[in-house]
């Protein structure tokens, strides 16, 4: 029997990346997957990915994680299509970089928005699907909630995925009494569209990354997605509030001022 067979899944950030490889994988894993993004046409492509490949899935329209109303009608659509919700993986969220003296409060003020209000938004809407099929929970975190980086100026960005890390403990003990697991995922570097875009660009002092992980290399969306599947299957079923760092051990290792200034050149 397949890990997730006829569990509903909702999964936000379908398009592309991370959201998209999660998708075609708890689909692979016999998931009723409901997908969603702003980018509606390309997660309407990964809907046909899935179907090519003998799974089901549903894309009901644009995806607006930071709209009340749009979140709430995707897992309304979802309860119409296949009964209820038995997952939900907070995936999908946007960020801007800035350091603290330069960044602009609109653009600091946009990324916990899209980040982490978009987790609360999306868990709030399904809560009372998940307590009637005693349901789990994953959101993504990151590196970034647990670190501090002297290389990539996030001061945003370390905010609201600290934020995701003790809001997903909050609601694993809120869950609980009603059989509801929450987890969280936190990748380091992970070779995706956006990243490749900025933090991996050829100009970024990040590009080099991959010399000072210690598993030699930077992560792939089937990395975090594998960890995800895990918490979201029934073999996690006495997991709950934990964090899964997924970032080939990057974290585990302080820098040095050598490794610091070679990875800045």
């Amino acid at each position: 029997m397949k890990r997730l067979e006829g569990k509903v899944a909702l999964i936000s950030g379908t398009a592309r990346g991370q959201g998209r490889a999660a998708a075609l994988r708890f689909a692979a894993e016999g998931a009723l997957v409901v997908g969603g993004d702003l980018r509606h046409a390309q997660a309407v492509e990964t809907q046909r990915h899935i179907a090519r490949e003998g799974g089901t899935a549903l894309t009901p329209g644009p995806l607006d994680v930071t709209d009340e109303d749009s979140v709430r009608r995707w897992a309304e659509e979802a309860v119409d299509a296949f009964g209820g919700v038995d997952i939900v993986y907070a995936n999908a969220g946007a960020v801007r970089f800035g350091a603290i003296d330069s960044q602009p409060y609109e653009d600091f003020a946009f990324t916990p928005r899209a980040e982490l209000d978009s987790v609360w938004l999306t868990v709030r809407a399904a809560w009372p699907h998940l307590k009637r099929s005693c349901g789990t929970i994953v959101t993504v975190g990151s590196t970034a909630g647990l670190t501090g980086s002297l290389t990539n100026m996030r001061t945003a960005h370390s905010a609201s995925k600290g934020g995701v890390i003790a809001l997903t403990r909050q609601l694993a003990a809120e869950g609980a009494p009603f059989g509801i697991r929450a987890n969280s995922v936190s990748p380091g570097m992970i070779d995706t569209d956006g990243s490749r875009a900025n933090l991996l660009a050829k100009d970024h002092p990040m590009r080099g990354i991959a010399r000072h992980i210690p598993l030699g290399r930077v992560g792939a969306p089937d990395d975090v997605v594998n960890a995800a599947v895990f918490l979201a299957s029934d073999e996690a079923s006495y997991i709950t509030g934990a964090d899964l760092v997924i970032d080939g051990g990057w974290s585990t290792v302080p820098p040095n001022s050598a490794t610091w200034k070679d990875l800045c050149t």
